[in-house]
């Protein structure tokens, strides 16, 4: 025979000895059953389920510390602390850098994040001589801007005098005489004709040793590239392909046969080249 839950010994009990009839005993025993039985499958279900309480527990930590540690750091980025305060303009040479931190004054006191930088580009590209740039942000409030000026490759005449310009035909400085140190290009279809291009690619594939002995470049096409060396000596091109492995062989050409030793240097088929 089962025995009976002790509170259901203590109810009985209790009901006989305030005297109650055997149907309230038995309601009595019944509730204090169902209550044992109530405490017992609490009891079960927590000895069963403390693992996932105690993962569930964890994963509640965790989220709370991560959100608890970005709403710093957006809260950090975005205070008057990360604010813009500093300007760093860095590789310029013609380009002021004073007039580069002008034209970005209108950023100071916005937090880095914010930093409006289509409008940085916008006002960048107001710089004819800037051909590229690139931005930094430097936590708590510096912007560093590094920027890449355009190269000059030569001169071309003008009404002016002398227009210093880069391979695209960018016009960098304007003189009246014609500055030292670059070569005149002659492109009778004017800057930015297939033969101004080709003039370009030619002097960009020069070695420095070479570069600084040019004194013109005369361009009629793509395909009809001259240069002309101080002392009066004339380097047949051709079109501007190749125009890397043709510098190498000139190259080698002048130190075999120096300028002074020929007329020139015909280069227009790299493998067989010429002296004249």
């Amino acid at each position: 025979m089962p025995l009976a839950p002790v509170s259901g010994i203590r109810a009985r009990e209790s009901a006989k000895a305030s005297g109650q009839p055997a149907t309230a005993v038995a309601h009595a025993v019944l509730r204090a059953a169902r209550r044992a039985r109530k405490r017992f499958e609490r009891a079960e279900v927590r000895r069963f389920t403390w693992r996932s309480r105690r993962r569930r527990t964890a994963w509640l930590v965790t989220v709370g510390s991560i959100l608890l540690v970005l709403s710093g750091v957006i809260g950090a980025a975005y205070s008057p602390l990360m604010a813009l305060r500093t300007i760093d303009v860095v590789g310029t040479d013609r380009v002021s850098s004073g007039q580069v931190v002008d034209a970005l004054s209108d950023q100071i006191g916005t937090p880095l994040p914010l930093i409006d930088f289509a409008r940085v580009k916008s006002e960048l590209s107001g710089f004819m001589l800037i051909q590229s740039f690139v931005t930094e942000s430097r936590p708590p409030g510096t912007l560093v801007v590094r920027i890449v000026e355009r190269e000059p490759i030569g001169v071309i005449a003008s009404d002016s005098g002398f227009d210093l310009v880069d391979a695209a035909g960018v016009v960098i400085d304007t003189t009246e005489e014609r500055p030292e140190g670059y070569p005149q290009i002659e492109a009778p279809d004017g800057v930015g004709s297939a033969g101004f291009l080709a003039a370009g690619e030619v002097i960009h594939a020069l070695p420095a040793s070479i570069r600084s002995a040019l004194d013109s470049v005369q361009a009629a096409t793509k395909d009809d590239v001259t240069l002309n060396l101080t002392g009066g000596v004339r380097v047949a091109w051709g079109s501007a392909e190749q125009s890397e492995f043709k510098a190498v062989v000139l190259a080698a050409l002048m130190v075999g046969h120096p300028v002074g030793s020929v007329n020139e240097y015909d280069v227009t088929s790299p493998n067989s080249a010429v002296l004249r």
